[in-house]
């Protein structure tokens, strides 16, 4: 097992009342890591929500119910609770009537969860993500030496567990995650009336990687509305397939406003849904997954160690670009990405004289590491 940054932060909610929430991508983890929480307990019920006997079982229970389920027992895991429908209501009748139980509750998908948990279960749980491996954690397992030798890997098939621990079957594993894991939250849900729409859409975005992303051309492509393009885009975010950075505008008249840029959670999955695994030497497309894989490295270890910093990218109708720019506290950074560390990197002047107390680097492959707290 790969040590993850989470486990400490989740063992000290161990000792209280609240429910403990733990959401993220499946296969990243999720279910070892609880798992692991409990493992010298003999009083854990399981329940697996993939089953569809617990589904039965859960689906109207009430706190009869509850009560004749849980018996002596003190600790209830809940895995992949997205599939029991209202399942914040049905775990807010454990929260707040059997006080002595502590709830640990697993997710793969934000779709169902954002709205059944956040509203019966606020200030009743203490809720996490868990990401696919992050940088820090892979290298503190295995060696900082031995990771960056094997960087031009990770920057093709990714950070996903399985795929670190087994490296001879990684392209077939990506196959699958990006096939019938990937979609298996997303097509049962009832938003997705277009299955066929949404693998090309996903397609086009892989395509499109860390650029900016134009509602209106993704349409016309794919020759859907503009509020329907809108709408897969904000469900592929809300089931850990992508992330989006807005821009920053605040100084500028001609800052840009109103794009996105669209990233993919792992590399890994990307290259799978464009069907390219190749080796990364062989690859046109080099500045884009460094680009990607530096901002979703960013975002984990933000989120791991700094949840409250916020994120975007900046541009100008000139052109001028600053790739990342965080904002923590009232502390501005500015950050470019470059893969080869002998080529010329610099933030725009426009920018350091619009933000004169912000501080600016270059990212690169010589000095990435501390970027992602390793």
């Amino acid at each position: 097992m790969i040590p993850r940054i989470l486990s400490e932060q989740l063992a000290k909610r161990m000792g209280d009342r609240k429910a403990l929430v733990l959401l993220g991508p499946r296969q990243t983890g999720k279910t070892t890591l609880m798992e692991a929480l409990v493992d010298s307990r003999d009083d854990v019920l399981r329940l697996d929500c993939d089953d569809p006997e617990v589904r039965g079982r859960l689906d109207t229970i009430t706190l009869a119910g509850w009560r004749d389920l849980i018996g002596s027992t003190r600790i209830v895991f809940i895995d992949e609770a997205q599939r029991i429908p209202d399942i914040g209501v049905k775990l807010k009748l454990v929260t707040d009537r059997l006080k002595d139980v502590k709830l640990l509750v697993t997710g793969s998908s934000a779709l169902e969860l954002a709205n059944d948990l956040n509203e019966p279960l606020t200030g009743r749980k203490w809720e996490y993500v868990l990401h696919p491996v992050a940088w820090k954690e892979w290298s503190d397992h295995v060696g900082a030496f031995e990771a960056e030798r094997d960087m031009e890997q990770r920057l093709v098939l990714g950070m996903y567990p399985e795929v670190l621990t087994h490296p001879q079957d990684a392209r077939e594993l990506l196959r699958e995650l990006a096939g019938s894991y990937l979609y298996r939250d997303l097509l049962g849900y009832k938003g997705i009336r277009k299955p066929e729409l949404l693998e090309q859409l996903l397609r086009a975005l892989a395509l499109q990687l860390g650029s900016e992303v134009s509602l209106n051309e993704l349409a016309q492509l794919l020759r859907v509305d503009k509020a329907t393009v809108g709408s897969y885009i904000d469900l592929l975010e809300k089931a850990f397939i992508i992330f989006r950075l807005p821009p920053l505008k605040r100084n500028l008249r001609n800052e840009v406003a109103t794009t996105r840029k669209v990233y993919f959670v792992d590399n890994g999955i990307r290259n799978a849904i464009i069907g390219n695994l190749d080796a990364f030497v062989l690859r046109t497309d080099q500045g884009a997954l460094w680009e990607n894989f530096l901002m979703a490295e960013r975002r984990k270890w933000m989120a791991y160690s700094s949840p409250f910093t916020r994120m975007w990218f900046w541009r100008t109708a000139q052109q001028q670009e600053v790739d990342l720019v965080e904002e923590e506290g009232k502390q501005l950074r500015a950050f470019e990405f470059k893969l080869d560390p002998k080529a010329k990197g610099r933030i725009p002047t426009t920018f350091s004289k619009a933000y004169p107390t912000a501080t600016a680097e270059v990212v690169h492959r010589g000095n990435f590491r501390k970027f992602l707290g390793a």
